[in-house]
């Protein structure tokens, strides 16, 4: 997979960078001929095991929080690319603690992008989710209005040096809060696999797939764009008796019904976002709406492009069976490591 082009001699940011999508991204930074990779996060511990692991005099530790304009201005000063994957990611504790999420997903996105301009970044790719579509969970509302926030910059500041975008993916497997460690570690213990509902569907990603999709906003994104990558999935009684079987043993799965704001299944893209995409083969891109404060726009004539399809969801994507989850989990490296490591 190439990278991207537009980090060749540059100095990179990514907020968020000792956590499953940040430490992949920089290390796929350091691979390609990048000048310098900042790493901005607020856990020191993650840190210290980063530096050791990396030892590469091109990585420069930024401890601070993006809640903190302070720290994120120091952090991008210089810079010319930021990775926005800084988040509050966990579905239960948003549920519990919503303006946490509020704090760190929409306030703390809105601090990157404003540091970013302000110090004359070129590009602001800030990592969604896709339960950002259509959210019914406190973490799915606070980063779908990280959207609006990027977006609306790029509505509001057309002239902006700065080109924000955001990337809207599904589950990625192995990541920080994928249930698939969960299950694993289950299966050790010789304990049931315990499944909210069997009937759910979750899109399957990998940690390259997601790379790939930050990488292709990053060479291509219009000031204000969306992008989307399309993905298989899987129930998720499959995915549970495909971790088992890819394992050797088979499924003993227990329900134990819906956590706090669980959907059945899960939306990348919204009809009326698919009305105004580019399909680009592997990705939708859907540009920002750049309608202004004319509200005849709005109330008066419409858009008739969102009533010609439908959402892009899991439910009617590819939809993987059994052996094709099991394929497709021995096909990563990090289930590989995940299996080594007990």
């Amino acid at each position: 997979m190439t990278q991207p082009a537009a980090t060749t001699g540059s100095i990179v940011l990514v907020t968020g960078g000792t956590g499953s999508f940040g430490g992949t991204m920089v290390r796929r930074l350091l691979a390609a001929d990048v000048a310098q990779v900042r790493i901005l996060s607020r856990d020191e511990l993650k840190q210290d095991t980063m530096r050791r692991e990396l030892d590469d005099d091109r990585v420069r530790f930024y401890l601070g929080d993006v809640r903190d304009q302070a720290s994120v201005d120091r952090a991008t000063r210089g810079a010319d690319h930021v990775f926005h994957a800084a988040a509050l990611k966990q579905v239960p504790s948003c549920e519990f603690f919503p303006i946490e999420a509020v704090r760190t997903n929409v306030l703390g996105s809105a601090n990157v992008i404003e540091a970013a301009n302000a110090n004359r970044v070129r590009s602001v790719v800030c990592l969604g989710t896709d339960k950002a579509a259509y959210p019914i969970n406190a973490m799915g509302m606070s980063k779908a209005l990280m959207e609006k926030v990027a977006q609306a910059f790029a509505r509001n500041n057309p002239t902006a040096r700065t080109v924000v975008s955001t990337v809207r993916y599904g589950n990625v497997m192995m990541s920080r809060g994928s249930v698939i460690p969960l299950f694993v570690e289950q299966v050790r213990a010789g304990q049931p696999i315990t499944v909210t509902d069997p009937a759910m569907t979750r899109f399957l990603m990998s940690l390259e797939d997601a790379v790939s999709l930050v990488e292709h906003a990053f060479d291509s994104a219009e000031p204000g764009d969306l992008f989307v990558r399309k993905a298989p999935a899987s129930t998720v009684g499959d995915l549970a008796a495909a971790v088992a079987r890819a394992m050797g043993v088979e499924p003993d799965i227990k329900v134990i019904g819906t956590r706090h704001g669980e959907k059945l299944f899960e939306t990348l893209a919204t009809r009326e976002e698919l009305g105004r995409a580019e399909d680009q083969g592997d990705f939708y891109r859907v540009p920002v709406d750049a309608r202004d404060l004319n509200y005849g726009e709005y109330f008066d004539e419409g858009d008739v492009g969102g009533s010609a399809v439908d959402d892009y969801h899991s439910h009617n994507t590819q939809r993987l069976d059994v052996d094709q989850v099991v394929a497709l989990l021995r096909a990563q490296p990090g289930f590989a490591t995940l299996l080594a490591d007990g």
